[in-house]
């Protein structure tokens, strides 16, 4: 009979995605259920994964934060019926306030907890169990926050990655027209909704472009239209489950800064601008976009600083300087040449079966 791994997860697709992916990776030598909250139920189709439900309130409002700690304390007490009925073994938490209640639960089991981190800034829950787990999974030695007690815990592992991306299928077309894709739209960001494609139709004047475009649902319309005005082939878009074909056939990325797409764009060797959000929780977003630029893979724009005309610039240096763009597809090159499926899965079966 396998053994019992319960992974812990919610929230964004930066939370869910690396948990698939673990899942993906343990499914044949465990049995696995996934737990979410209500928010990340939307990444997990049921087909697939054998999930159950853990609706984690968050912890920042002040006025409700009361009644927040108690329905905390009464999905603590959910969780812990949940893991000794379903007789689990190991619980792997991919971070933020939704594992609260699960991993609280599993340390009164004394149940073995791993925590993922795949962000260069260490996160508040991640950090406040760090004590209690056995080991965590990091891309990086160098997480900004992490106490020194506890570096004997770090293991670290190339990024988690869904295996589409290793597997390709499309080849880049010849275009004639150097192909733009930019993401991160989907959520109504307004700098990738409304701003960044002025400055790409003032660009495409200069030099031809193609542009792949993710934007809010409401926004497919007139963004569509604003290109076709402009004599721009486009493809807008809100959400493509086969995102990582679409990245396939650019030249040149325009991203946020979450660690999961970054790694998903990095092993796709497209040279990339990122924007971080400013909003991140201790600024993590722009460490993981550093991350990359100190390895010489990307550029990188402050969003509250943000000049359009600089941007346009930028730009139109990439467009005139293929070099850049070769430079940097060879790092990435450098960056991922040990990052296949079979090695991370290899690495995460050794951390997991470890004494």
């Amino acid at each position: 009979m396998k053994s019992k791994i319960l992974i812990s997860t919610g929230g964004s697709g930066g939370h869910v995605i690396p948990a698939i992916t673990i899942h993906d990776h343990l499914k044949e030598n465990y049995d696995i259920l996934i737990s979410s909250d209500v928010r990340g139920l939307k990444y997990l189709d049921d087909k697939f994964y054998n999930t159950l439900i853990i609706d984690t309130p968050k912890l920042n409002n002040f006025i409700l934060l009361p009644l927040s700690i108690l329905k905390v304390f009464f999905l603590t007490l959910r969780s812990l019926i949940l893991l000794k009925k379903e007789k689990i073994q190991t619980l792997i938490s991919t971070g933020g306030y939704m594992s609260l209640p699960l991993c609280m639960a599993a340390r009164i089991l004394n149940i073995k907890i791993y925590l993922l981190e795949p962000n260069m800034v260490i996160g508040r829950a991640n950090k406040f169990f760090l004590k209690f787990c056995k080991k965590i999974l990091c891309y990086s030695e160098n997480i900004i926050g992490f106490p020194k007690e506890h570096k004997y815990k770090l293991k670290i592992i190339n990024p988690l990655i869904r295996k589409k991306y290793y597997d390709k299928k499309l080849k880049k077309s010849n275009n004639e027209k150097f192909t733009l894709i930019i993401i991160g739209g989907s959520q109504g960001a307004q700098i990738f909704d409304k701003i960044l494609h002025q400055s790409i139709i003032k660009v495409s004047k200069i030099k031809p472009l193609k542009v792949i475009h993710q934007t809010n649902q409401k926004n497919i319309g007139n963004l569509k239209n604003l290109y076709l005005e402009n004599n721009i082939d486009n493809t807008v878009f809100s959400f493509d489950q086969n995102l990582n074909l679409l990245i396939d056939q650019a030249d040149l990325c325009i991203t946020r800064s979450g660690a999961s797409s970054l790694a998903e764009i990095s092993l796709s060797k497209k040279p990339f601008i990122a924007i971080p959000l400013p909003s991140s929780k201790d600024n993590h977003q722009l460490e993981n976009a550093n991350y990359y630029k100190n390895k010489g893979c990307c550029w990188v724009i402050d969003q509250i600083n943000f000049d359009k005309k600089n941007f346009e610039n930028l730009l139109l240096n990439i467009l005139s300087n293929k070099d850049e763009i070769l430079v940097k597809k060879n790092n990435l090159e450098k960056l991922n040449y040990q990052n296949t499926w079979n090695n991370v899965n290899q690495n995460l079966l050794n951390i997991i079966n470890e004494n």
